[in-house]
């Protein structure tokens, strides 16, 4: 007996220790081997293989500041707890990630408090205002959803929230989670580059100035090294050439530029001027193309009421023809359209403004899943053409941008009237269907001057004349305006790019640039992870408000029946076994 009991003693002791010693070993292995197990359907707590390498890279701290802690509504919350597991997921791939959370509200001093604001709004980050329900009634609090991220002697704000018109909070809250990986991937990635890459504005065709794109340019130098190039007939304006051997003359030609902009040209390209850029594109250029096949203006309509849109003939629409995009000379008329100031008549000496859809100037609503223009906010455009694609082989086209079903198409020369603000539209004539205004190609690029070379450009042979493109991409979009910020009124200084002065509404033009110009020069590596969905699982309103009773008893009262009947089940079970 004795025996027994020193053998069932050394029994329970052996396996408690085994089992201390296997807790332990495990301890050991997951402190040195990271793993986590994702069960949802569209892994949304496992990182890109991009964000893993870039998190994986860092050998200095960096350190998030994240202005998300206070009192918020559950929507906040839940972008707050987001927030917190993704940062939670980089430190464990690397320990130098780190973070805190701050309430910029918390000071009850007001002198204290909004000098906080302030150095937070110089810092890059915007405020907004939110009804916060409180024990005295609705109350107005400012909040900050942003971060501002530092590593070494770089800081770079971010913003948490992405505001979109027309889209109900919940969704607005849901695609700001989805592209909180983007977000955080893309500042790691610009504060850990350590050369930037370059991109040029192409000048000397009428393009827009630097004043017209001061605010695009300004945003783009945290990311590039942006320059203005005339190319005036220059064969080495956007290639490097350099001699490799001397003794076989063999020469290195490559892109001086990652990515160059032509904004908006009015004036004609020389066949010069055309071989140039088509070269550029040869050897690996990429191209944003920012084009009005039909000149029109604003001013003219202000002065006079009416003005008359003409064909804008710039000598490149056979060129993008041959690589793959034909620009229609149209205008899109869309009864989704940005609201323009009229002077309907005058009160006490003063003029009566009210504002009229003006069909001109679509608003542009991203459909595409793209990650250059998913989850966008709406694009302001003005006097915008519509695309159509041609036949060339070897190069993939995707339609990144079109108008609303409620659209149609005026063929040019066209009368343009203020007038038609007079009446209300006939919805027959805007039946679609929606019309391409911006699209993408990639892929092997014939050269437009392969076998055609004229006379005039045989000295262009210098450069190394290549009849097919490396594997390269280009963005056609037909409104030069959509890169163009506003000026002030009166005062004359520019405005952020996708701010309108007129609605206070801010568009989703800056973003919609620099998305473009990221996926040129970077490829679609970093810019992919926008693609990610996470679906939005909203409860049913309609039947919690004819139910609510009835759920919260099953909410409350299930989980205790559960536990009180495995009680139940597991006294019954010990009865039966030990009651013989």
């Amino acid at each position: 007996m004795k025996k027994a009991k020193r053998n069932i003693k050394v029994r329970y002791i052996s396996g408690f220790v085994l089992t201390l010693l296997i807790i332990i070993a495990l301890n050991i292995i997951s402190s040195k081997v990271y793993t986590r197990f994702d069960l949802t359907s569209e892994k949304r707590y496992t990182l890109s293989d991009v964000t893993k390498q870039l998190v994986e890279s860092l050998d200095d701290i960096v350190y998030f500041k994240i202005y998300l802690e206070g009192e918020f509504p559950a929507g906040f919350k839940r972008l707050r707890r987001e927030t917190k597991e993704l940062l939670d997921e980089f430190r464990a791939y690397n320990k130098n990630i780190q973070y805190e959370f701050i309430n910029p509200s918390e000071s009850e001093d007001t002198d204290e408090r909004n000098a906080t604001y302030q150095l937070l709004i110089q810092q890059g980050l915007k405020p907004t205002n939110l009804q916060v329900k409180t024990k005295s009634g609705l109350e107005q609090q400012v909040i900050f959803p942003g971060a501002v991220v530092s590593y070494r002697n770089k800081v770079l704000p971010v913003e948490l929230l992405d505001a979109q018109i027309g889209v109900p909070p919940e969704a607005v809250l849901n695609n700001s989670i989805q592209n909180l990986e983007f977000k955080f991937a893309s500042v790691l990635h610009k504060l850990t580059r350590k050369v930037k890459p370059r991109i040029a504005f192409i000048e000397g065709h009428g393009e827009l100035d630097k004043k017209e794109t001061y605010d695009i340019t300004f945003s783009l130098q945290d990311n590039y090294i942006v320059e203005r190039v005339k190319m005036d007939g220059q064969v080495n304006a956007l290639v490097n050439r350099s001699l490799i051997d001397s003794a076989t003359m063999d020469f290195l030609i490559e892109p001086k530029y990652s990515a160059v902009i032509i904004a908006k040209p009015d004036s004609v390209f020389s066949s010069k001027d055309k071989f140039i850029l088509d070269q550029y594109l040869m050897y690996g250029g990429k191209i944003l193309w920012l084009i009005d096949p039909v000149l029109t203006s604003m001013d003219s309509i202000q002065m006079t009421e009416s003005t008359v849109a003409v064909e804008n003939n710039i000598n490149l629409q056979d060129q993008l023809f041959s690589y793959g995009v034909k620009l229609n000379t149209d205008l899109i008329m869309d009864l989704n359209a940005l609201p323009i100031p009229v002077r309907t008549g005058q009160v006490g000496g003063q003029p009566q403004i009210d504002f009229f859809p003006w069909y001109y100037f679509p608003l542009i609503t991203s459909v595409s899943q793209h990650p250059v223009v998913r989850n966008l906010n709406a694009i302001k455009t003005q006097f915008v053409s519509s695309l159509d694609t041609s036949r060339v082989r070897n190069v993939d086209k995707t339609v990144l941008l079109q108008s609303s079903p409620y659209t149609r198409t005026v063929g040019v020369p066209a009368v343009i009237s203020l007038a038609i603000m007079s009446e209300p539209p006939d919805e027959r004539l805007y039946s679609g269907p929606p019309r391409s205004v911006c699209i993408l190609l990639e892929g092997v690029f014939a050269s437009h001057f392969r076998n055609r070379i004229p006379p005039s450009l045989a000295d262009a042979r210098e450069i190394g004349f290549k009849e097919y493109s490396d594997k390269t991409s280009m963005i056609v979009v037909s409104d030069g305006d959509v890169i163009r910020n506003q000026f002030h009124i009166p005062d004359g200084y520019p405005l952020p790019l996708g701010y309108d002065q007129f609605t206070k509404e801010t568009f989703g033009n800056k973003e919609f640039i620099l998305n473009a110009l990221n996926y040129l020069t970077d490829g679609p590596g970093l810019i992919s992870i926008r693609s990610r969905e996470l679906k939005l699982r909203l409860l049913d309103k309609t039947k919690i408000d004819h139910g609510r009773l009835k759920w919260q008893l099953i909410n409350v009262m299930l989980p205790i029946l559960v536990v009180l009947l495995i009680g139940v089940l597991l006294v019954w079970l010990r009865k039966r076994k030990y009651a013989r």
